[in-house]
């Protein structure tokens, strides 16, 4: 969900002289019919169907009210959560504190906290600025694994200046991503506390929840925003209200401003909208047709969309995308952008994963789909898989983010390329969709995708080799 990642991804492309696509000759690499790596793996172990979301996931409101001089935004956070651990606390990721994004002037603060059974709360560093990167709220008494618990939290989110990134203002347009308190749970594994990195990358791991979104914002902006969006409330004192439903977000964004939008659905029954500026660079109906071919062909090759819409802003061109469920804040007027951030609806958005423990799991995936949809796009290289360095290394091993792209997104792309042609491609294909159709809804981990090659032992060294996948993955 990084602002620059897919620019900075494709830039890194040019330190390596020479490069050619290695996608460009992904459908002529089939293996010999005749050769056991060309067969699919066995149905035994791949779900008749793809999972369902945990019944017992969190339930989130979010209510927002961005100011009339658009650069701030307060809002009242209220969380029903039921943990499959018992737990004495409650942990809140403040992204916006992050060293990344609060040298920009973006801050995050909680202002108060309420519930029957909270005792109180306070900041955690977690290498983060002030004040500080993580808020824990406190029990009175321990939640034991199973029951719930309701806690409100009011906050302040202070957007900064307008270089891109989750958070900012450019004239009359706001947006903001991660933008409230975001619950760090793990089921299964308890809070995560990861630290934050000095990285254009992501730290954050959180669970699909049914979620709400509401908006309150001057009368003449536009409100984009995850989930299926309702119409506006009337104009009342000057601002309308804007409401949005997702069953299963990780997180939600939001962008206000004077956007015309389109909407579209496309055969699949994804209802599509679209939002530019006055001005912009690509009109309407364009964005239009390249999201609703970005998520044809990648329904053809991973299943259903995972959502019941997407919507896509196309701010201020700062460079880059950052993908959330079903929203897309698109900050460059770029096809192969907006194709990597369609991939993250699968990757990220519906499996999910940790972030900082496992960043290969969403951008390198979404590198190979991108890489296999749209072979021209240039962002895998099949000279990557020379570059010394682990594909599967956490947040806090890259040195800088240009180590980060080259090898998490372009490595990491080339490694499952690379894995593709080693047993064919319809092979392959299958096992992803598996994993996919496995994981979905959950935080996967690299054991998920050694289980789902576990019959494709050729794909799998290739992800060994390249350092993605270790002997800690390998299921027990």
């Amino acid at each position: 969900m990084t602002g620059q990642r897919a620019v900075a991804a494709a830039a890194a492309l040019l330190l390596l002289p020479g490069c050619t696509s290695f996608a460009d000759t992904v459908p002529q690499r089939q293996a010999s019919a005749d050769s056991p790596a060309a067969e699919a793996p066995e149905d035994e172990g791949c779900p008749a169907e793809r999972a369902e979301p945990d019944p017992d996931r969190p339930e989130v409101r979010l209510d927002f009210r961005l100011a009339d001089d658009r650069r701030s935004v307060t809002g009242t956070e209220t969380v029903v959560f039921t943990p499959d651990l018992d737990v004495r606390e409650l942990v809140f990721r403040l992204v916006p504190n992050g060293p990344d994004s609060a040298p920009a002037g973006n801050r995050l603060a909680v202002d108060g906290v309420r519930g029957h059974d909270v005792a109180g709360g306070g900041y955690e560093t977690a290498g983060a600025a002030d004040p500080g990167g993580l808020y824990v709220v406190d029990l009175r008494d321990e939640l034991a694994a199973g029951e719930s618990t309701e806690v409100e939290l009011d906050f302040t989110l202070t957007l900064g200046t307008e270089a891109f990134d989750r958070f900012g203002v450019d004239g009359d347009v706001s947006w903001w991503a991660s933008g409230a308190p975001l619950l760090a749970w793990e089921p299964g594994v308890g809070w995560a506390r990861d630290p934050f990195v000095d990285l254009g990358g992501e730290t954050a791991t959180s669970p699909a929840a049914d979620t709400v979104v509401t908006v309150s914002a001057p009368e003449d902006l536009t409100v984009l925003m995850t989930g299926a969006r309702s119409e506006p409330s009337a104009p009342r004192d000057g601002r309308r209200t804007w409401t949005a439903e997702e069953p299963v977000a990780r997180d939600v964004a939001v962008a206000a401003g004077p956007f015309t939008t389109r909407e579209v659905t496309t055969p699949g029954g994804v209802r599509v909208t679209t939002g530019v500026l006055p001005g912009a660079n690509v009109p309407g109906d364009q964005l239009s047709v390249w999201t609703t071919t970005a998520i044809a062909d990648l329904e053809t090759l991973l299943g259903p969309f995972p959502y019941r819409t997407l919507t896509v802003a196309l701010l201020p061109d700062h460079g880059g995308g950052i993908e959330y469920p079903s929203m897309i804040l698109e900050a460059t007027p770029s096809r192969e952008v907006l194709v990597h951030e369609v991939a993250h609806q699968w990757f990220y958005g519906m499996v999910g994963n940790s972030q900082f423990r496992d960043p290969w799991l969403d951008e390198a995936f979404a590198s190979w789909a991108e890489a296999v949809v749209d072979p021209g796009s240039g962002l895998v290289s099949e000279e990557a898989l020379t570059l010394p360095g682990p594909v599967g290394a956490t947040m806090a091993e890259y040195a800088s983010d240009g180590r980060y792209f080259r090898l998490v997104y372009d490595k990491g792309g080339a490694a499952l390329l690379a894995a593709q042609r080693a047993v064919g491609e319809e092979a392959f294909a299958a096992a992803v969709r598996c994993y996919v159709d496995a994981t979905a809804w959950t935080i996967a981990t690299p054991s998920d995708v050694y289980r789902a090659l576990d019959d494709l032992p050729a794909a799998l060294d290739v992800l060994v080799d390249a350092e993605a996948l270790g002997k800690d993955d390998i299921p027990r």
